[in-house]
């Protein structure tokens, strides 16, 4: 089989620019970004790389309008409600509530770039419903052309700012990474003449993905002929990590132009059905009606979905939008551009029902990026529809859209003001170079809407698995040119999402498999992490919020516990596999696998064991017999694992060495917890810790019962001896550390009895006594009389920990939780699942 590229073929660049920030795209997201960056940071200079001209995209085609909460008795939390419900579970919700909170301001700024929304007799803003919203809060322009109308508000503004430049017909072509592996720049085909025609290169300190969806990867949908993938396929080869990319929606209402039509086809926009319009068979029945509360203004999905059902029944190649109840007034004024599009294909929806079929329309997915559009990539940032914020899920609701491209755009800007990231060098890229026959692309498509469109399946997924990986290998020299460039992204991102559609063995949103037609959140509420790398497409599956919000909550953070379990697989597997199971092992054999407790002691580190299972090829289920700081008895099964018996002993070892390590490390602080339980005093850790793992070990010490010492060399201050000698004195150190940060809580450490008056005396709160003798420390308690905190550090044992807490100290500082703790035994027994 040929590999994918993980580089375009492309002649060497032949003039090179720099910017602060370049964004590829001029849509709402792109314009957003360079808009609002300049407006923060004046000193910027951004360039914006746009593949047609700078109103081309898909933005201009957007009929809806932009969902947010401005009617006084709409609230965030119903927008809020209304966006996870379509979403099916795997929205994130901290994402939306950015988009719902932050939306109402981010159109206001919007229309001081000149956008204007059609307003009611009274100047009153005309605010509509779409399907999935509860309440009436869409804007729209024009009737049916808000995206024109926006579009055209963003250019004009972009170009009457200098500070912005813009480059059109352009295509992106591959990311320039520094030596570091952080992004800093692109290049790019200009395509005419000029001076800067022909493959050049933009070096800059941010480069922003806003390059819009991927709809023709089908061969029928309502995207432009410019949106063809090259964003993520563009992510993709730099190594970036492209999330739920099987979650394409199909909108459920596109005109229908006859059997076998391709190519972009004309939408009727969701807000017909927000003013009445019904959706009606051949025979004049309404089919919507009892599927769902909301009828004909259900969910996207649900619609589509029903159509199809519909379409399947009656053996029709479409369904009819009767919207003929409206009349020519209303028609005229709401809805002209629809009206127009209509009647240029001989139909009248005044008098006669418009004939539609779902067509694919928006990718929920995209490139994985966090609350400030950042991707897995350093420098390398995404919004709009080529980004996976969390926002939509596995289905967006109607809308939302135009609002995520505000929102997110304006957050990349806010974070890029300041960072002020600066040009660099390129490294050596050495990245594999190729190219696909320009001539696959209607195969590619056509496969992709009979087995990866509304209807999936195990077999249809395989069939076009198949039909890729032939239109990959070409028995004739490839001409790098922007067909087989766009090609060769068509057939990346298409590959990309047929492997997550495959694996995805469930009916959840936008995506429907025919022979998993339920939803199944024990195993599937869940993401599906996709990386390039020099072994293909690499697929991770990644638990939604629980595990994430679990790990937040033992004040860890998510993300970078997620990268210490990759970091250790990759030391394990190398970007290969594990040969001994591989070999040994049947590949659709499951299993379930018992964690048992060898050893007595207390178990810490669950959810990073978890963590690590979820990093398999497949789903797993994990179900948990205990929790962190929970004793264990030998023979006690902590936690059971059920997946593939490969995979489950692929991620054995890595998810023991985390477990017992801070298993360890729990059950030597409850022993030191325990002797002293009852003195008033806590043991306390240090910064005796492995490099990298300091938060995990901190929480471990925390679970077996003991209390964390500071964070590290920034959240606190400990004035020791070495600090005293070159401050001038005891004093003089802790006024020095009082003046330069004054919110910062000061600990000194002592060595003699006769340091602490003049310490107490400048107003310190906590005092570290350094190896004093129990009288020693008794003295101390007594002197310092309640007037602050005391530590007992050095020369501990467990054998002296109760006498030492009775002398009345606060805290026992014991390097030795962490740095020495005994890994607790503990074990993966396989057994049958």
């Amino acid at each position: 089989m040929v590999a994918l590229a993980r580089r375009l073929t492309a002649p060497a660049p032949g003039w090179t620019v720099e910017a602060d920030a370049v964004v590829i795209g001029s849509g709402i997201a792109g314009l957003t970004v360079a808009l609002r960056h300049v407006e923060l940071d004046p000193l910027a200079r951004v360039l914006v790389v746009t593949k047609d001209v700078l109103s081309a995209g898909s933005t201009r085609w957007a009929q809806g309008g932009i969902a947010a909460v401005l009617d006084p008795e709409d609230t965030p939390d119903e927008h809020l409600r209304d966006t996870l419900v379509a979403g099916v579970g795997l929205c994130d919700e901290e994402a939306v509530r950015v988009l719902v909170t932050e939306g109402p301001d981010a159109l206001k700024r919007l229309m001081s770039h000149g956008a204007e929304f059609d307003r009611d007799t009274d100047g009153e803003l005309q605010l509509t419903r779409e399907g999935g919203h509860h309440r009436n809060r869409i804007v729209h322009a024009g009737g049916d052309a808000t995206g024109a109308e926006v579009q055209r508000a963003l250019a004009e503004a972009a170009l009457a700012e200098p500070r912005i430049e813009i480059i059109e017909h352009a295509l992106a072509l591959d990311l320039l990474l520094d030596a570091e592996g952080r992004a800093c720049g692109v290049t790019l085909h200009v395509m005419g003449e000029g001076a800067r025609d022909g493959v050049g290169a933009i070096r800059a300190g941010a480069v922003v993905l806003a390059s819009g969806g991927m709809g023709q990867i089908y061969a029928a949908t309502t995207n432009p002929v410019v949106s063809t993938g090259d964003g993520v396929a563009l992510a993709l080869r730099a190594g970036a990590v492209v999330r739920d990319i099987e979650f394409v929606q199909f909108h459920p209402t596109v005109l229908w132009l006859g059997e076998g039509a391709t190519g972009q086809q004309p939408l009727v926009s969701e807000a017909v059905r927000g003013e009445g319009a019904v959706l009606i068979d051949a025979n004049g029945e309404r089919f919507m009606q009892g599927v769902h509360e909301l009828a004909d203004l259900a969910p996207r999905d649900v619609v589509a979905k029903t159509i199809m059902r519909q379409m399947a029944r009656t053996g029709a190649d479409h369904v009819y939008l009767d919207a003929t109840h409206f009349g020519e007034e209303k028609w005229s004024s709401r809805f002209p551009t629809i009206l127009a599009v209509c009647r240029e294909h001989g139909i009248d929806p005044v008098t006669e029902p418009i004939p539609v079929a779902p067509a694919a329309h928006y990718a929920s997915g995209g490139v994985r990026t966090d609350l400030y559009g950042r991707t897995s990539v350093p420098g390398l940032y995404a919004c709009g529809e080529v980004a996976c914020t969390g926002v939509h899920g596995a289905n967006r609701l109607a809308s939302n859209s135009l609002l995520e491209g505000l929102v997110y755009g304006e957050r990349i800007a806010a974070h890029l003001a300041v960072e002020k990231l600066g040009p660099r060098e390129p490294g050596r890229d050495d990245r594999p170079e190729g190219l696909v026959d320009p001539r696959t692309r209607p195969r590619v498509q056509g496969h992709m809407s009979r087995g990866a469109g509304v209807l999936r399946s195990d077999q249809s997924l395989a069939q076009v698995a198949r039909a890729l990986s032939d239109a990959r290998w070409t028995p004739v020299a490839v001409e790098p040119c922007t067909e087989s460039w766009e090609a060769t992204n068509l057939l990346t991102v298409a590959s990309a999402l047929v492997a997550a559609a495959a694996v995805r063995e469930e009916t959840r949103g936008s995506h429907w498999r025919e022979d998993h037609p339920d939803r199944d959140d024990a195993h599937w509420r869940a993401h599906i992490d996709i990386a390039l790398t020099a072994e293909g497409l690499t697929l991770t599956y990644t638990p939604h919020e629980e595990l994430r919000t679990e790990l937040e909550k033992a004040g860890l953070d998510p993300d970078a516990v997620l990268g210490l379990v990759r970091a250790a697989l990759e030391e394990d597997l190398a970007g290969g596999q594990d040969v001994t199971s591989v070999a040994t092992i049947p590949a659709g054999q499951r299993a379930a696998a018992d964690v048992v407790a060898r050893k007595e002691g207390v178990v810490a580190g669950l959810a990073v064991a978890e963590t690590v299972f979820h990093q398999a090829a497949g789903p797993v289920e994990v179900e948990r017999h205990a929790a962190d700081g929970d004793r264990v008895r030998p023979g006690d099964v902590v936690m059971t694992v059920r997946g593939a018996t490969r995979d489950l002993l692929t991620m054995e070892r890595t998810a023991l060495n985390f477990l017992t390590h801070l298993s360890g490390i729990a059950t030597q602080t409850r022993r030191w917890a325990d002797a002293i339980e009852g003195t008033g005093a806590r043991v306390r850790d240090s910064r005796k810790t492995l490099p990298g793992l300091r938060a995990l070990e901190k929480y471990a010490v925390r679970a077996g019962g003991g209390v964390n010492h500071r964070m590290g060399l920034h959240d606190a201050g400990l004035i020791k001896d070495n600090h005293v000698v070159a401050a001038g004195g005891v004093a003089e150190a802790f006024r020095a550390v009082r003046q330069a940060f004054p919110g910062l809580p000061i600990e000194v450490e002592v060595d003699r009895i006769d340091q602490i008056e003049p310490v107490l005396a400048e107003g310190a709160e906590e005092i570290l006594l350094d190896n004093f003798t129990v009288d020693q420390l008794a003295e101390a308690v007594r002197l310092v009389a309640g007037r602050a905190r005391l530590e007992s550090s050095g020369g501990l044992t467990l054998d002296v920990a109760r006498t030492v807490a009775e002398t009345g100290v606060d805290y026992l500082s014991v390097g030795a939780l962490t740095h020495s703790a005994p890994a607790l035994d503990l074990a993966l027994d396989l057994r049958e699942a």
